[in-house]
């Protein structure tokens, strides 16, 4: 089987920051590689949702744990964030954990976004146009002294990032659509994306990232191809399903959420798909199954494999995944 890398979603919708933190400690000493955190300034739900900050947070994590790859999965450097100040930070993320930081970039939601910037939210064009622009000023401000930058949407006169790491932050290209995963084919030393969806729209989606390397002359082969796969495994069914229902808000449509930026109108839309919310979850108590349906991401070409489990029980959920399904996918 092809090597691949294991890695926990840590979720900051659904636990504070103490948790959070003690929960991806829980996962590195059980073996998991990779810690991919939510950025989130609101959560999915209301009442019991949680949105510790991330750049702090990843500080912590970074003291606090010595072997597992830390990033976001997935952060905005468009709106809320300055892409200079996400420059920095990262640097100094990575001057404190070296070779363990990436930078996982997405183009936003209006929950986390639109609260603090007021007006409307962007369409996807323009989120996408900026977050293209945001990711140009990052690697400039890596690679250089005294920037000047004059762009679309981010000016820059003199500016220096002065604590780098020798080896740069890889960042990650998260994309949904077409354009985003030619955008991440273009520029991004990897790409992220969901499980749960159709699957031709993996195949379309690599298809475009490959595309988008081609075209701009890069190797496709050399962009890392990671996955955010939503499982809820438990060696007791019913909680395996159980389990899903705080995440209902995943089986909406993007029709259906694309603009909520409510985590109160948020929750009323999820518990309206409570009966869906098992959709975007591989859901069972069969290791076996469970690698059979993580296989199909496998072979399309996916190394690093980002768990997601979704119950309040987290580290049973750890234990039991590393004990009874990592083992059959290593």
């Amino acid at each position: 089987m092809t090597s691949l890398t294991l890695g926990y979603k840590a979720s900051n919708e659904q636990f504070g920051p103490q948790e959070l933190l003690a929960l991806t400690q829980h996962a590195e000493a059980r073996g998991f590689e990779v810690a991919g955190v939510s950025d989130h300034l609101q959560p999915w739900r209301h009442n019991g949702g949680h949105a510790p900050a991330v750049l702090p947070w990843l500080g912590a994590a970074a003291a606090t744990t010595s072997s597992i790859t830390l990033g976001t999965s997935v952060l905005t450097p468009t709106m809320r964030y300055h892409p200079a100040i996400i420059a920095q930070a990262f640097a100094t993320l990575a001057c404190l954990a070296p070779n363990r930081i990436f930078l996982g970039v997405g183009t936003g939601e209006a929950m986390n976004e639109t609260p603090i910037t007021g007006g409307e939210f962007p369409g996807r064009k323009e989120r996408r146009l900026k977050m293209a622009e945001a990711i140009k000023v990052i690697k400039q401000l890596w690679a250089e002294e005294r920037v000047d930058f004059e762009g679309e949407y981010y000016n820059l006169r003199r500016a220096t990032i002065y604590d780098r790491p020798d080896t740069p932050v890889p960042i990650y290209v998260a994309a949904s659509g077409p354009l985003a995963a030619k955008l991440a084919g273009r520029v991004g030393d990897g790409f992220i994306c969901t499980s749960g969806k159709d699957p031709q729209l993996y195949v379309d989606l690599l298809a475009n990232v490959k595309e988008g390397a081609e075209k701009a002359g890069r190797d496709y082969d050399g962009i890392k191809r990671m996955i955010e796969i939503k499982v809820s495994y438990d060696r007791d069914l019913k909680v395996a399903e159980e389990a899903t229902h705080w995440w209902a808000a995943l089986a909406l449509t993007p029709e259906e959420k694309e603009g909520v930026e409510d985590p109160v109108e948020m929750e009323r839309l999820a518990d309206n798909a409570i009966d869906r919310a098992h959709t975007r979850f591989i859901v069972s108590d069969d290791p076996q199954e469970v690698v059979a349906k993580i296989q199909p991401y496998i072979d399309l070409g996916f190394t690093e494999l980002v768990f997601h489990f979704p119950g309040n029980d987290q580290r049973r959920y750890i234990d039991e995944f590393a004990q009874d399904v990592a083992p059959l996918l290593k």
